[in-house]
């Protein structure tokens, strides 16, 4: 299956949707290592990180609003719900470590807002992991995913990289704790 994100304007951004049906990579692992459970892992996808902590005994949920992508998280055996993380979601305020990765701090085009109501999930000095781009923050813009015969709707999509990310935070009522990168990609670790 060929699948890209493609913004309105034509152009094809870097999507690595292969990597979300493997195994986790080195650097996922090492990023998993740094979770506090019960974890949330917004926009989990295909379900490989909660698959890889569930396995390591830590409870976990992923959400997604993507039919095609829970159905598949679901037959590998994930825990997950089709839901937007702007909806209800389980476990309000008890969640230890909520994940946001693969980019997903892009999603809704405002990080202040989806930081603010991620953050709004965690317990008291919950963590907050995110995986950010490498080429620093671009503007908002409307993408939609593509994968052979289907074609999604156009969403609002940000991309925030390590130089961006502390207004973000502040602008969320968080704060950076820690930045690193790991097989060439950068993380970040925020909490409130």
């Amino acid at each position: 299956m060929t699948t890209c994100l493609r913004s309105i304007s034509g152009r094809v951004l870097p999507l690595p949707a292969h990597r979300w049906i493997e195994a986790p990579s080195p650097s996922d692992e090492r990023l998993l290592e740094r979770v506090d459970g019960p974890v949330l892992d917004v926009g989990c996808g295909p379900g490989r990180h909660v698959l890889a902590l569930a396995h390591a005994g830590v409870v976990a949920l992923g959400i997604d609003i993507s039919p095609p992508a829970i159905e598949l998280a679901r037959r590998r055996g994930a825990p997950v719900l089709q839901r937007s993380i702007f909806d209800r979601v389980p476990g309000a305020g008890r969640w230890g470590t909520a994940l946001l990765l693969d980019g997903n701090i892009g999603i809704g085009g405002c990080p202040v807002t989806l930081l603010h109501r991620v953050a709004s999930l965690l317990r008291p000095a919950g963590r907050l992991l995110v995986e950010l781009v490498t080429d620093g923050t671009i503007d908002v813009e409307q993408v939609r995913f593509e994968a052979d015969d289907h074609v999604g709707p156009w969403f609002s999509w940000a991309h925030v990289g390590i130089e961006g990310l502390d207004d973000h935070a502040r602008g969320a009522g968080l704060r950076v704790v820690e930045t690193w990168y790991d097989g060439g990609r950068p993380f970040a670790w925020l909490t409130r």
